[in-house]
């Protein structure tokens, strides 16, 4: 067989990268994946129980950017969900992120003084980060910043990361925010919402093209030596690629334990998060994504863990100052390769990427790195040709 691309990676950033060579360039594309299905770790699929399940953790999609947003419309409708997340802090059930509602759950005899500062100098409806709050000049602020990080931050982020705050790179935790509102929706982008027939339907139909061929359960290894192919899209882990030449990178995985109750439900909202002492950090109500009402639930306990090679997946790449040096070097040695392969992706990339993330960086590495390369000039974002 021979194709124009061989794309590695059927999730988000892999699947757009072959809709667009395919439908604005009219090239051939053979997409792969190492797992029997597409979608990445956005995978989902109607459960025993007749539940649409996140089989590799919570997925919501959220973005600010109409671009993206309009993209993946193409290929889905959408269900309207806001996305609320409770915490399990001692006995009390809290929203999360720590928001005006949880400092009065939490300390209420503390609570107005606090809420007075926050105001004060973060501002209504702004959020400061956990950490900021710790180096805050206001020794009060600094105090409520001491609770936070002692009662909801630090052991959240010590079990998934296995690593304390300190020890992880800032733009990681530094997502973690305080929110001075009572509003409690976890994210405040624009546009929000779960693809109604599921996110797998939404990635067969962006590789739903006649130029583009799909084979799931294979190897890079064993399509290389079968497949010909003119360029490369690698969206899996660019150490694993480079064979390892400057040391492998570190990444944290997850663990999935599923039950399925007789119950219509059995928590107030999709996630519940844990930053106690059980062992997992959230448990995941999947029911509550699309409203399902069946009088039975699937629930989800997630649990982090090391990743350990040819044993579990590299979910999360471990953000430290050390895998940022050598992860560096990886991107040193893949430019090399420029004009024959192009790295997109979290694992390619070496970076956390939300769901519209992924798929905004695949649509602009396909317009400075295929297009713009090939025409000498970027060129403007056009619909899906179909």
């Amino acid at each position: 067989m021979r194709f124009d691309w061989l794309v590695v990676g059927a999730g988000l950033s892999g699947a757009t990268m072959a809709e667009r060579i395919a439908t604005q360039l009219g090239q051939t594309v053979l997409v792969i994946d190492r797992r029997p299905h597409v979608a990445g770790n956005a995978y989902d699929e109607l459960d025993e129980a007749g539940i649409r399940v996140h089989r590799y953790g919570a997925h919501i999609f959220h973005t600010n950017s109409e671009r993206v947003w309009e993209y993946l419309s193409t290929f889905t409708t959408w269900v309207p969900y806001t996305h609320r997340v409770r915490g399990q802090v001692g006995r009390a059930v809290v929203p999360i992120p720590f928001n005006l509602v949880s400092l009065y759950n939490l300390m209420p005899d503390e609570a107005e003084g606090f809420e007075e500062k926050l105001l004060a100098y973060v501002g209504p409806e702004k959020s400061i980060s956990v950490l900021a709050l710790l180096e805050h000049h206001d020794a009060s602020l600094r105090q409520l910043g001491t609770y936070v990080y002692e009662h909801v931050f630090c052991g959240y982020t010590v079990k998934q990361w296995g690593l304390r705050p300190e020890q992880i790179d800032r733009a990681v935790t530094g997502r973690v925010p305080i929110v001075v509102s009572r509003q409690d929706r976890y994210f405040r982008d624009k546009y929000q919402g779960i693809p109604a027939d599921g996110y797998t339907a939404m990635v067969e139909r962006i590789l739903d093209h006649p130029l583009i061929d799909v084979e799931t359960g294979l190897e890079f290894r064993d399509a290389s030596h079968r497949v010909r192919y003119d360029r490369l899209v690698f969206t899996g882990q660019i150490d694993e690629f480079f064979g390892f030449v400057h040391g492998p990178l570190p990444y944290r995985s997850l663990r999935f334990e599923n039950e399925v109750l007789p119950i219509d439900r059995h928590q107030p909202v999709a996630v519940m998060n844990y930053p106690g002492e059980v062992p997992y950090t959230r448990v995941i109500e999947h029911a509550h994504f699309t409203d399902q009402h069946i009088g039975r639930s699937t629930v989800t306990y997630e649990f982090p863990e090391p990743y350990a090679r040819n044993s579990n997946e590299p979910y999360y790449p471990l953000p430290t100052p050390h895998s940022r040096v050598r992860y560096q070097r990886y991107a040193k040695t893949a430019l090399e390769l420029r004009g024959q392969a192009i790295f997109s992706g979290r694992l390619a990339e070496y970076r956390y990427y939300d769901m519209d993330q992924a798929v905004s960086h695949a649509l602009a590495k396909f317009t400075r790195e295929i297009v713009g390369r090939s025409s000498g000039q970027s060129t403007a974002y056009a619909a899906p040709g179909r």
